[in-house]
């Protein structure tokens, strides 16, 4: 009787546990925290406002209503023992706007007992080295002065001086320990052949670069002294700030706020895992309702919430757009209440942003974009609808549309690979008459994009001109092929975000086999 006695108060201090967890995790507590935050941002932001502002995807778009553009750059490539430099994942796109505008910031945010998440104290540092060290070798090779203007050959001996005085060390924070930068160190040659290798436009950057990338820290922490913040044209780098939304006090987790209203509890890296929280919100509509959100308090805002993401739902739906229901699950054995009661609303998790864009990959008559976006571009032939709901276009045949449903790798191993047949089909008969084809998915980022490299690998040559499939048909397909694509794709599609499991089966359709899908060890998903 005492054992079933014991069982029983275990029981109920871990329902009690649960319960102040939720209760402290809950979705005021959230949003009041991002706001918090944002302020912080926004005051570094405005000590050098000549710098762009990037949002770190997914996490960073929450925490200001102003971002120039966003990035990606994964904190899975800077865990501890278990760095890389990603290919697929380039981010050219924030270089290149680094060496325009003299710099750049980048938001990100992390959980407690971190002052900074692993993408800013090791991803992008090795990101900054690696893109460093293929440009002074480019320089080095291609005589590049520092000018940006080829020496005559009697003054060539002036680069070795050139490259030698371009930076290509790693600069990580303090707190990485020196066992594990030399561990980095090691493989930092190797990253940067991969990345020469790759196809990436080392030449452009190189040009228009004209100080080393480095990288710098910035957290809520920081001691900044306002009289004596340096004009970022007076560094000998480029500057890449990283700007930590986060809070954090000793790995504390939760922290007590009051206000004149409100009681809440402050939430470090409140952005992160927005599915689990958000309830159907995105940041724009956040930023769109900001004030009535925060003013709401603890008690209205739920239903706030869901009257918002109600009527924006609403508002596409008028327009044409995807706009699937909002599904609430109860928890208890009753009928499943309204979308007002959003104790337990599920939503799309891949429905995002409000602003998108149609990406036109150079001069290959290809574009990637969102479902949202098809009865608003002009100047398309064809459609290819990935997205797992129709939409009404506007064309001049039934036959420029086609619509084939498909599901990330998360939800079905096979769906792309059962798909690529007839979306290359599809493709070559509207590419081989000039026409100009749009291909959509729910969110622009990475069924299209997949869908697209598998079309360029299968009907263009590398130099990105349509040959029916000629060089296809007497290629030997690698892996490194598929990179070097997805390099150009992602050059003009700069959100691009295709996931493992998508990529891997353009590659089983590419080479023909067997679509074996198996998970290998340690093996981890883009998503």
């Amino acid at each position: 009787m005492e054992v079933e006695d014991e069982a029983w108060s275990k029981l109920s201090i871990y329902k009690a546990a649960r319960t102040i967890k939720k209760r402290d995790n809950s979705l005021y507590n959230a949003l009041r925290s991002i706001y918090q935050d944002s302020v912080f941002v926004s005051e570094i932001s405005q000590l050098w406002p000549q710098l762009p502002l990037l949002a770190n995807l997914r996490c960073g778009l929450w925490y200001s209503s102003s971002f120039h553009s966003t990035c990606y750059f994964k904190s899975t490539d800077g865990h501890t023992n278990n760095c890389s430099f990603s290919t697929s994942r380039l981010n050219l796109h924030v270089a290149h706007l680094a060496a325009q505008k003299g710099g750049c910031m980048v938001v990100d945010s992390t959980r407690r007992g971190k002052r900074f998440p692993d993408s800013m104290s090791k991803t992008i540092p090795i990101w900054t080295c690696v893109l460093n060290r293929a440009i002074s070798q480019f320089r080095t090779d291609s005589n590049i002065h520092e000018n940006d203007a080829a020496l005559p050959q009697e003054d060539c001996n002036g680069c070795d001086e050139i490259a030698r005085d371009w930076d290509c060390s790693l600069h990580l924070p303090l707190w990485v320990p020196q066992t594990e930068k030399a561990s980095i160190e090691e493989h930092l040659e190797e990253w940067t052949e991969q990345l020469k290798a790759s196809g990436a436009d080392i030449a452009s950057l190189a040009v228009s670069l004209k100080k080393p990338l480095r990288p710098l820290w910035i957290s809520q922490r920081t001691v900044i002294w306002l009289n004596e913040v340096p004009h970022h044209d007076s560094w000998d780098f480029t500057p890449i700030i990283l700007v930590s939304a986060s809070s954090s006090s000793n790995g504390v987790s939760q922290h007590n706020r009051t206000t004149s209203e409100f009681s809440w509890n402050y939430i470090p890296g409140a952005g992160d895992d927005e599915e689990s929280w958000s309830r159907g919100l995105t940041p724009p509509l956040f930023w769109n309702h900001v004030y009535d959100l925060i003013n709401s308090g603890p008690e209205m805002c739920n239903q706030k919430v869901a009257d918002i993401v109600e009527k924006s739902r609403v508002r596409r739906a008028y327009r044409g757009e995807n706009a699937p229901q909002i599904r609430v699950k109860s928890i208890s054995h009753e009928e499943p209440s309204l979308a007002s009661d959003v104790s337990n609303i599920e939503v799309d998790a891949n429905e995002s942003s409000e602003d998108f864009e149609v990406s036109w990959l150079g001069s290959t008559n290809l574009a990637v974009g969102a479902s949202q976006l098809a009865t608003d571009v002009a100047d398309v032939d064809c459609i290819l609808n990935c997205d797992s709901e129709s939409i009404s276009v506007s064309l001049p045949s039934e036959e420029a549309y086609l619509h084939l449903p498909m599901v990330s790798s998360k939800f079905d191993r096979f769906s792309l690979f059962n798909n690529l047949s007839k979306a290359v089909s599809f493709a070559k008969f509207n590419l081989s008459q000039g026409k100009r084809l749009l291909i959509l998915c729910n969110n622009g980022e990475d069924i299209s994009v997949c869908v697209c490299l598998a079309i360029l690998m299968s009907l263009f040559d590398e130099k990105g001109t349509f040959d029916d499939g000629e060089s296809f048909n007497t290629a030997h397909i690698t892996k490194w092929d598929m990179r070097r694509r997805l390099v150009f794709v992602c050059k003009f599609a700069t959100n691009a975000r295709p996931s493992r499991g998508n990529l891997r089966q353009v590659f089983n359709f590419l080479i023909g086999g067997k679509c074996i899908l198996q998970p290998q060890e340690g093996d981890r998903s883009d998503e």
